[in-house]
């Protein structure tokens, strides 16, 4: 694989810089080997990197906030993804990258990418947990280059949930949700839907995601918890 080049190393300064004023951050590098699946750039071409963006606890909720007073109510159904898009997308075509998002087509692997990219493994709750950030952080895009990029994130050198004895966040789902070999997305939901659901987890946030005692001073905002609750489709 060719070494990043002092021309990479500048773009991620530059594109550092341009997403630290919305709160979001450069999360991880993935370096494709030749001929291994690669999301294809805007004209054609396979893409040798890929750079995951994303937020630190409630690092984007202000500047998301400011965001949302100056559009009009109602415009987009999906506002969050709409800010994401129109931050990440001008800072792509600064740098000639290519933009992806999760919420678009064609779905590219973020998931694994982000394991890939920083070490992190899933929770019981199905979400990556990270060593510092526990639970609080997320993926808004990623921008794919034609050259090698250098490390942009750190890498977990060991899964939170292995030394965990107790698993609060197993304990502390009112829908046993989390009871069985993998997280129930139906009784999650069925939950959400009872009363207690509502005042509960759909109110304040997902009780499990809260017990987890990783990263708990990265805890999102209420504002944003519920923000995130709200758009669920029960």
């Amino acid at each position: 694989m060719t070494a990043p080049s002092a021309t990479a190393d500048k773009t991620i300064e530059i594109i550092r810089a341009a997403l630290a004023l919305h709160g979001l951050f450069l999360r991880g590098t993935v370096n494709f080997e030749a001929g291994e699946a690669a999301p294809l750039l805007g004209d054609g071409r396979p893409a040798a990197s890929v750079v995951l963006i994303g937020n630190i606890g409630g690092s984007l909720w202000q500047a998301f906030s400011a965001w949302r007073e100056t559009e009009p109510e109602g415009k987009s159904t999906d506002p969050l993804d709409t800010w994401s898009k129109a931050t990440i997308e001008p800072v792509a075509a600064a740098c000639g990258a290519t933009a992806y998002f999760p919420s678009d087509p064609p779905w590219q692997p973020f998931q694994q990418w982000a394991m890939r990219a920083e070490g992190l493994k899933p929770s019981p709750l199905g979400i990556l947990i990270h060593p510092r950030y526990g639970l609080w952080h997320g993926y808004r895009g990623a921008l794919a280059f034609d050259m090698p990029l250098g490390e942009t994130g750190e890498r977990a050198t060991e899964h939170p949930c292995d030394n965990c004895s107790g698993k609060p966040c197993i304990s502390a789902c009112p829908a046993e949700a989390l009871a069985g070999e993998r997280f129930d997305v139906a009784l999650c939901r069925g939950h959400l839907r009872t009363d207690a659901g509502k005042a509960g987890c759909l109110a304040h946030g997902c009780l499990s995601r809260a017990a987890c005692p990783v990263g708990a001073t990265h805890r999102y905002p209420p504002e944003q918890l519920c923000f995130h609750m709200a758009a669920l489709e029960l």
